[in-house]
């Protein structure tokens, strides 16, 4: 039997769910007063998940605590999200029709993260991806819109076929569609010295599924593109959609780490998206776009991770993303505003090549003595050498403030910090859901090699912006290295754009 926490916390999904009842009943004249149901299960979905979190503080047995965290994010972007968008679509029509869409998607969002049967995690996910199709497409009269819906329409049918063929081969593995049972059985497996082919093919298509849905190469174009949505609607898809792969990841972290296929596929697709996406950031695109290419580059280095082992920094990777891409987009016009300041200052002088080297070097020698200081602190739980690899190439620019040196120094100190207590954080949350592991050493390999090679790479452009390899790379990287065109030539050819009229957009009517 679940403990209470996690009793409470299922019921967080039908809150929303509850929601749409009144919201289609509700008289059309009074479209000011529409978004109170949703207002109220915002709060009331918030306010459950506080109280599942100090219950699972009293519970006798372990509680969900992946599930509780993941349950927090999203009912606190659940109420800010829906304020926002009332505001946003203040004198909009079609806002029923919005908060119908916004309503269903927090509902099976919310279902993904609580439940844990195998088969409603796989068909909350579907309806998840079914409702933010109408909220890609609420503006019915823009082609753009319709265009990036249709792409995003048919990747995610693609990984759904994946993620119910995987669901398919697990539950029979397992004999049931329990996701403790699922999990147990692995364990047995690769405790007995064999997994099985079908655990590794359902481990494969697990990982298919979660690349495609979270706009990874080549399918990764309507990511990009999607900017035709609201803004609350960007919000929400880069901060708690995208995201849901990495969280299926680790729900089925013991799983992953059985089938050094999947961890090779997670690894080389993750790493390369990761690369390509933060090269297309440095072409200097518009506020939007640059997010949404950072989202691209952001899930690459969080599926990385999961290939390489690396849960606990994983789990910090999403939890921050999330509540990063969602504060960005709520608040993309200050983020104009500061680049537009920034552009009317002075411009920096172009760093040397010989200074990007060197602070690389003297990240590397910080993570070196953190990694001596924290085994001598937590001889128990020691940091995998890739993590301290990441967090060296992530932390190398704060070393090139020579201006301010003293200030730059104890932000690193702050930063490191401030990861190490998440780090410790997301391992006690993933104490019970995915155990310690190592990935091959070839995989350690391949990412430290795309991780230090992107470091210098960009430091060469940096350094030599005028020079033959940046004249070269940045027509290919301002394009997007071409990669989106065949898709979204397949995209026009199986379904072409009729885009409505607008008066029956705004309707919702069919001529």
């Amino acid at each position: 039997m679940l403990p209470l926490s996690s009793q409470l916390a299922t019921w967080l999904p039908w809150l929303y769910a509850l929601a749409l009842v009144p919201v289609a009943l509700w008289p059309a004249r009074r479209t000011a007063s529409l978004w109170w149901p949703g207002r109220l299960a915002g709060g009331a979905g918030l306010a459950l998940v506080m109280a599942a979190l100090v219950q699972a503080g009293l519970d006798d047995q372990p509680a969900d605590r992946l599930g509780l965290a993941m349950a927090s994010l999203i009912s606190l972007l659940a109420l800010v999200i829906i304020e926002f968008s009332a505001r946003y679509l203040q004198g909009e029509p079609g806002q029923r029709r919005y908060l119908l869409a916004l309503l269903g998607t927090l509902a099976a969002v919310a279902m993904v993260v609580t439940s844990r049967d195998l088969y409603a995690l796989v068909a909350a996910w579907i309806v998840s991806s079914l409702c933010l199709h109408q909220l890609l497409t609420f503006y019915r009269d823009r082609p753009m819109a319709l265009v990036v819906a249709h792409k995003k329409f048919l990747v995610s049918r693609l990984a759904d076929i994946c993620l119910v063929l995987a669901c398919v081969l697990l539950v029979q593995a397992a004999g049931s569609s329990e996701l403790a049972q699922i999990l147990e059985q692995v364990a047995l497996r690769q405790a007995g010295g064999a997994v099985g082919w079908e655990l590794h093919l359902a481990a494969v298509l697990l990982v298919l599924a979660v690349i495609l849905k979270s706009a990874q190469l080549p399918v990764h174009g309507w990511l990009i593109q999607v900017m035709e949505a609201p803004t609350p609607v960007s919000a929400l898809l880069h901060a708690g959609l995208v995201n849901l792969g990495g969280f299926v990841l680790l729900r089925f972290a013991p799983l992953l780490s059985a089938a050094p296929v999947a961890q090779t596929l997670l690894v080389v697709v993750g790493g390369l998206t990761a690369v390509l996406a933060a090269l297309v950031m440095m072409t200097g695109i518009s506020i939007k776009v640059r997010l949404a290419w950072s989202t691209c580059a952001q899930m690459g280095f969080m599926l990385l991770e999961c290939g390489l082992g690396l849960y606990e920094l994983a789990l910090v990777h999403l939890l921050a993303h999330s509540l990063y891409k969602a504060h960005a987009f709520l608040a993309c016009g200050e983020t104009v505003l500061q680049v537009r300041h920034q552009a009317l200052q002075e411009p920096r002088a172009a760093p040397e090549l010989f200074s990007l080297l060197l602070a690389l070097g003297l990240a590397v020698l910080a993570m070196a003595l953190l990694d001596q200081l924290w085994r001598y602190l937590v001889p128990m739980h020691p940091l995998p050498f890739e993590a301290l690899a990441i967090l060296a190439v992530g932390l190398a620019p704060w070393c090139l403030r020579r201006r301010q040196p003293l200030y730059a120094v104890l932000m690193l100190v702050a930063l490191l910090g401030l990861y190490l207590l998440w780090h410790l954080a997301a391992g006690w949350i993933l104490a019970a859901s995915a155990a310690p592991a190592t990935a091959p050493l070839y995989l350690s390999l391949v990412a430290l090699a795309l991780f230090f090679g992107l470091y210098l790479l960009q430091a060469l452009i940096v350094a030599r912006p005028q020079g033959l390899l940046a004249r070269r790379l940045y027509p290919a990287a301002f394009a997007g290295f071409f990669l989106d065109e065949h898709f979204t030539r397949l995209t026009f050819r199986l379904w072409p754009v009729r885009p409505l009229p607008a008066h029956h957009a705004a309707t919702g009517e069919r001529p």
